[in-house]
């Protein structure tokens, strides 16, 4: 791997575009869907939330907390998905121009979301803490060993909130920051599974030079993610805890969480709610990232094409 292709990969136009394709388009599927995942988060937390149903926890928030509670939290969440996004997607294509000499396979494909992921969770997971902390302020939780937080700052409810980075820092310490990295370095399998089954899906689906249609795109990323979420599930509910930062454990958080805080929260819940409360919310987190990132990589295709074939004309044009 020689250092002049490496520069290239990092410095490709052709990545750039990728990048800011997939911005765009998990920030346009996010806030579509955003609703649904106010419902996931609040039933992963709040583990004493008797209500299963996503359209009924939706009507509960909606008449306890008002209408725009549903959307509590969404400039910090759209702002920092849409900077892991762009790391995510900048790293995978550098990686793939890198990487991929001949054909891509399936290997390369799981390997690149790995590298990418982990990359993506080491410099994304602070703003993922913030944002966690304030979409869930103001909540009223059934769990009474939960209290409401309520944060201010001079960038008002973003994930730059120099109030509550400053406050998180002095009261619970920097390492409080990458609360929750364990489970997410371990989530990376998550979006690596899905980018590797979506690569090798769309790559069936256009076997010949076949066009894709919109359809094709948004049944491939909706399978794909389908398949990685279901597997990865209880951990992604261990995460949200971890970065709520509001339980009970024999454990201390740290830089990359505990390992101990994971196993224990796993068997805790396992303990209170039998092996059916690792999956309490799925159905919530199915139906939001399922169609969000079937959403996201309909946007995401359509731009990058657009923006080749633009591309392509100036490149005519120049000739």
């Amino acid at each position: 791997m020689s250092e002049s292709r490496i520069s290239v990969g990092l410095l490709s136009y052709e990545t750039l575009v990728h990048a800011v394709a997939g911005a765009i388009g998990s920030v346009t599927a996010m806030s579509v869907f955003y609703p649904l995942d106010t419902a996931r988060i609040r039933l992963q937390v709040d583990e004493s939330r008797k209500a299963m149903s996503t359209p009924i926890i939706l009507a509960e928030i909606a008449k306890e907390e008002g209408i725009l509670s549903l959307y509590r939290g969404w400039f910090p969440v759209i702002s920092s998905l849409c900077c892991s996004n762009f790391v995510y997607f900048y790293t995978f294509n550098t990686l793939k121009k890198v990487m991929v000499s001949d054909r891509s396979r399936p290997g390369k494909d799981l390997l690149m979301g790995f590298i990418s992921g982990a990359v993506n969770v080491l410099l994304t997971t602070p703003m993922w803490v913030v944002n966690t902390r304030l979409k869930l302020q103001g909540a009223k939780f059934r769990n009474e060993d939960f209290h409401q937080t309520h944060y201010k700052g001079i960038f008002g409810q973003n994930p730059l909130n120099t109030h509550l980075f400053v406050k998180i820092i002095a009261s619970e310490g920097v390492g409080t920051l990458w609360n929750g990295t364990l489970p997410s370095l371990v989530l990376v399998f998550n979006p690596a599974v899905q980018f590797m089954f979506y690569e090798a899906m769309k790559r069936k689906a256009g076997h010949g030079g076949k066009k894709i249609s919109s359809l094709e795109i948004f049944l491939i990323g909706a399978m794909a993610k389908a398949i990685a979420t279901t597997a990865t599930y209880p951990l992604q509910t261990v995460q949200a805890i971890l970065r709520f930062g509001q339980y009970k454990s024999d454990g201390k958080g740290g830089l990359l969480g505990s390992l101990r805080n994971v196993v224990y929260l796993l068997m805790d819940r396992i303990k209170r709610h039998g092996l059916l409360g690792l999956y309490k919310g799925l159905e919530a987190k199915l139906l939001q990232t399922v169609l969000t990132a079937a959403l996201m990589f309909v946007v995401y295709e359509k731009i990058t094409t657009a923006t080749f074939r633009l591309m392509g004309i100036q490149k005519k044009l120049k000739h």
